[in-house]
C-alpha cells in the first residue's frame, strides 16, 4: 500500500490541530492534518460556540423579562426550541465560514485529509479507517481533543451529554444536571433562564470547585435566587431509568440516603478525558496516564518523535491553553525540542448568569504562599455602569503581593466579569504593578473601571506607601484584607 510521507502529521482539526498545522507550515514542514469529519473541533461545533449562543439566548430572555422596567411593553413570552437549536446551528456555519480552515490551510501548503479517524499501525505511520488511506509522518502532533466522561451507571444510554444538548426534541419541564463545573454551571443557566426546573448535582462541596471560593459562593447564590436547586456533596449518583411516561428516573445518594425524581432530561457534565479511543497508541509506544497523553515540559510523549497538545495531554482543557501549546509542540516538532510549555497566565470564566471569570492565584492560593499578601474586593454595587444598567449583582476582587506589589490573582463575578479579568490579566502580564494599574484613567462609566478602583484601595490599605505611587486617594471605608 503506498504511503504518503511528510516532515508532520498533526492529528485532530480542532483549535490546537489547526493551530499545529498552521506554524509546522510556517516553519516550511510538508504537513498534514488528519480530520475525521471536520475541522473546528468539539470548540466550534458542539462546545464553546453552541454554549455561547445558548447563553446569549438566555441573556434575551432576561433583558426581555425586565423590559417593562424601562417602559418596553412585551407582552409574549414564549421560547420555540427548535428556533432556538436553528439559530445556534446557523451561528456555527457562519463561524466556520469566518475561520475559513480549508483556504487557509491550502494557502500554508497543508494537506487536510477529512477520511475518518487516523490511527497509528507503526510508530511513523497512521491509516485513515474512513479510507484505508496510508501517511507517514517523520514527527507527528496529537490534537485529538477530549469527550464527555462517560459513567458507569445502569441507564447511562440514557443521559444526555453537553455536546449532545441541541439534539433534545422539545426544551425540557424538568431537567437535572450533574456536575457543577463551567460546563454544567453554563447550561444551568441556559436552561433555567428558558423555563426548565432545574436540579445541580455534584460530589464536591460546592458549585465551581476550582474557583475562588467567593465566585463560587456568590454563583450558588445566585442560582438558588433563580429557583435552582442546588445540592452539593452528594455521596454518588446511582442510575437511570426509563419511565413510563417517557421521562427518566434519576437516582443518587445524599446524607446517607437514595433519593430518586423523575426528569425530562439528565444532563452529565462530569469531566472531560482525552479522546484516545481507537488512536492505537500501543503501536507507536505512546503512554497514557488517567485518559490523557503523558508529555514532559516540551509536550513530547514517550515517544520521542510524538507530541501531543491541548485536551489530549490533560494539562489545561481551555481553548486559549490548546492554541498556545500547539504552536510549542509544532515548532519542537519541526526545530528539536527546545522550547517548553507554559502556562504562566490562563484566564478562564463562565457566561452564567451572573458571569463568573478568574486568573492566576485564588485567594486561599495565595495565602498559603505567603500569609502578608492582600486581597481587595470591590462591590459592583458601589460603580456607576452597573448602576445605570441594573447590573449590580457582583465583585472584582484582586489578591496582590505586598512585598512585590504586583497583582497574583483576579477573580470577578458580575456583568462583563470575563472581559473585566481579561483587562486585569493583560496588565499582569505586561508586569504592571498596582500603582502603575491605580493610574490608568479608564474610560467612563465601565465595567472595567471596576479594576482602577479596587487598585486605588488596595494602595490605601498598604501600610507602607507603594514606591513612585501617585494615585488618587481611595474612597472612605475601602477595606482590604
Amino acid at each position: 500500500m503506498d504511503v504518503t510521507e511528510y516532515d508532520v502529521v498533526v492529528v485532530g482539526g480542532g483549535p490546537a490541530g489547526t493551530s499545529a498545522a498552521v506554524r509546522a507550515a510556517e516553519l516550511g514542514a510538508r504537513t498534514a492534518l488528519l480530520e475525521g469529519r471536520r475541522t473546528g473541533g468539539t470548540c466550534v461545533n458542539t462546545g464553546c460556540v453552541p454554549t455561547r449562543v445558548l447563553a446569549k439566548t438566555a441573556r434575551l430572555v432576561r433583558e426581555v423579562r425586565t423590559a417593562a422596567e424601562y417602559g418596553i411593553a412585551v407582552p409574549q413570552q414564549t421560547i420555540d426550541w427548535p428556533a432556538t437549536v436553528a439559530r445556534v446551528r446557523a451561528t456555527v456555519e457562519r463561524v466556520h465560514a469566518a475561520r475559513a480552515d480549508a483556504q487557509r490551510l491550502a494557502d500554508l501548503g497543508v494537506d487536510l485529509v477529512l477520511e475518518g479517524p487516523a490511527r497509528f499501525v507503526d510508530p511513523h505511520v497512521l491509516e485513515l479507517t474512513g479510507s484505508g488511506r496510508r501517511v507517514r509522518g517523520e514527527n507527528v502532533v496529537l490534537c485529538v481533543g477530549g469527550r464527555s466522561r462517560r459513567l458507569p451507571l445502569p441507564g447511562a444510554e440514557l443521559a444526555t451529554y453537553p455536546e449532545t444538548v441541541l439534539d433534545l426534541p422539545a426544551l425540557p419541564r424538568r431537567l437535572a444536571v450533574v456536575g457543577a463545573g463551567n460546563t454544567g454551571a453554563q447550561l444551568v443557566t441556559v436552561f433555567r433562564a428558558l423555563g426548565s426546573e432545574v436540579l445541580l448535582l455534584d460530589l464536591a462541596l460546592r458549585v465551581l470547585p476550582t474557583a475562588d471560593a467567593d465566585v463560587s459562593h456568590a454563583v450558588r447564590e445566585a442560582f438558588q435566587e433563580q429557583g435552582v436547586r442546588v445540592r452539593t456533596g452528594i455521596e454518588g449518583v446511582d442510575s437511570l431509568a426509563r419511565r413510563g411516561d417517557g421521562g427518566i428516573d434519576l437516582a443518587w445518594r445524599e446524607d446517607g440516603a437514595q433519593r430518586v425524581e423523575a426528569f425530562d432530561a439528565v444532563v452529565l457534565s462530569v469531566g472531560w478525558p482525552a479522546a484516545l479511543e481507537g488512536l492505537g497508541l500501543e503501536a507507536a509506544g505512546v503512554a497514557t496516564h488517567r485518559s490523557s497523553i503523558v508529555v514532559d515540559e516540551h509536550l513530547r510523549t514517550s515517544a520521542p518523535h510524538v507530541f501531543a497538545a491541548g485536551d489530549a495531554n490533560g494539562q489545561s482543557m481551555l481553548v486559549q491553553a490548546a492554541h498556545a501549546e500547539a504552536e510549542v509542540a509544532a515548532e519542537n516538532a519541526v526545530l528539536g525540542a527546545r522550547r517548553r510549555a507554559r502556562h504562566l497566565l490562563l484566564p478562564s470564566g463562565g457566561f452564567t448568569d451572573p458571569d463568573y471569570a478568574g486568573v492566576g492565584l485564588t485567594e486561599e492560593q495565595a495565602r498559603a504562599r505567603d500569609e502578608r499578601c492582600l486581597s481587595t474586593t470591590v462591590p459592583f454595587a458601589q460603580m456607576e455602569r452597573p448602576l445605570i444598567d441594573d447590573r449590580t449583582r457582583g465583585f472584582l476582587k484582586l489578591v496582590v503581593d505586598r512585598r512585590r506589589e504586583v497583582v497574583l490573582g483576579a477573580h470577578a463575578v458580575g456583568e462583563e466579569a470575563v472581559e473585566v479579568v481579561q483587562a486585569v490579566t493583560t496588565a499582569m502580564a505586561a508586569g504592571v504593578d498596582v500603582a502603575t494599574l491605580a493610574r490608568v484613567e479608564f474610560a467612563y462609566p465601565t465595567y472595567s473601571a471596576v479594576i482602577g478602583e479596587a487598585a486605588r484601595r488596595l494602595l490605601q490599605e498598604v501600610q507602607q506607601p507603594w514606591r513612585g505611587s501617585a494615585a488618587a486617594p481611595a474612597p472612605a471605608g475601602a477595606a482590604a484584607r
